[in-house]
């Protein structure tokens, strides 16, 4: 038995942050001196690593569970299903709901809770929870849903990914213009023919790893100091993503019986563009290949680094066409893969 994808949905937030919005902020070092370069210069450098040029802010009124739960709508939608048929809610995120305005997380109850609510189902067998994973908490839900669907827990899931990052970055720190908010939720049942999912890897590498991303302080001394906002190592991230990453694709990809030359499409997580080109292109070393045009769409320089989100958004907008130059037909192999906080590394190999 395998498990596939039988609807997508996603939400946008309508609010767009350019860079130029980042112009006037006071970017400190971490050990709160003001960085000697200009803001210019700043974004300048911000844009060739990343390639964000535009990021969404969810709308003042919207929380995490909104956004959630109207990407939920519209992948119920897409698979044509009864919601009241849904066995589980498997709901990742980072933060919980922060509204407008706070620094305060409120997860109780769950966010996967709040998102059934809304969403009028009323069986109470069907299971809602929330999955905290850092940005690959898409992928290992629809892992988890696998395992639920092959073992005849459920026949049927609802996985979804959303943040709203803008609430918890510290806005003297640069590293807060790489952080977006957004949705992705999809339907997973079990598939009938060949497509679907063909072999997955997943870890949590927890040694000094475990510190690379984590909640920090402010970098402005007067601001309080008891307040968290998200931080990161970058560096870090990026040597251990590019040592650890591309082996995690391989050893997937090598379970699932299915020839590098046959991948149509890499689905990575939108995390910064310079980063994902390596991590694609090592990847393709390891087969003695170089990496083949457009074989990975991005997201990234319009809508940023909404964590869990980027992948899930990602799919969705490639089979509605709202990708240039990209598309996924019947048949298709993909390759789904992400990393980030724990430090945790996923993929799964999919049959579209």
């Amino acid at each position: 038995m395998k498990i596939k994808i039988t609807g997508t949905g996603s939400y946008i937030p309508e609010r767009i942050i350019s860079d130029k919005y980042f112009e006037l902020h006071q970017f400190l070092n971490e050990d709160g001196t003001p960085i000697k370069q200009s803001n210019e210069v700043i974004i300048k450098k911000f844009k060739a690593i990343t390639g964000i040029e535009e990021r969404r802010y969810a709308e003042s009124h919207y929380n995490t569970s909104d956004l959630a739960f109207l990407a939920s709508q519209k992948a119920i939608e897409n698979a044509g299903i009864d919601a009241e048929t849904i066995d589980y809610i498997i709901f990742a995120h980072n933060f919980g709901d922060v509204k407008f305005g706070s620094v305060q997380s409120d997860m109780i109850p769950s966010l996967a809770s709040r998102v059934k609510n809304k969403l009028g189902i009323k069986n109470p067998k069907c299971v809602a929870y929330d999955l905290i994973f850092g940005c690959p908490g898409w992928v290992e839900g629809v892992l988890q849903a696998n395992a639920f669907i092959k073992s005849g827990m459920a026949k049927r899931c609802l996985v979804i990914g959303a943040e709203t990052l803008s609430r918890v970055v510290d806005d003297h720190d640069r590293d807060s213009m790489i952080y977006s908010d957004g949705a992705g939720a999809t339907i997973i049942e079990a598939s009938d023919d060949e497509t679907g999912m063909l072999s997955y890897e997943t870890a949590s590498f927890t040694e000094e790893e475990a510190g690379f991303l984590f909640y920090g302080k402010s970098y402005h001394p007067g601001l309080d100091q008891n307040t968290k906002y998200i931080k990161m190592y970058g560096r870090k991230i990026y040597e251990f993503a590019l040592s650890n990453v591309p082996a995690a694709m391989k050893s997937c990809l090598d379970k699932s019986g299915i020839a590098i030359d046959d991948v149509k499409k890499i689905l990575i997580h939108q995390a910064n563009e310079k980063m994902d080109e390596a991590i694609v292109d090592r990847f393709y070393k390891l087969y003695d290949k170089a990496a083949p045009v457009n074989i990975m769409p991005m997201s990234i320089h319009d809508l940023g680094n909404s964590s869990v989100a980027t992948v899930p958004t990602l799919f969705d907008l490639i089979l509605n066409n709202q990708i240039e130059d990209h598309e996924i037909n019947k048949g298709d192999i993909l390759i789904f893969a992400s990393v980030g906080a724990g430090m945790n590394i996923n993929a799964f190999v999919y049959r579209y």
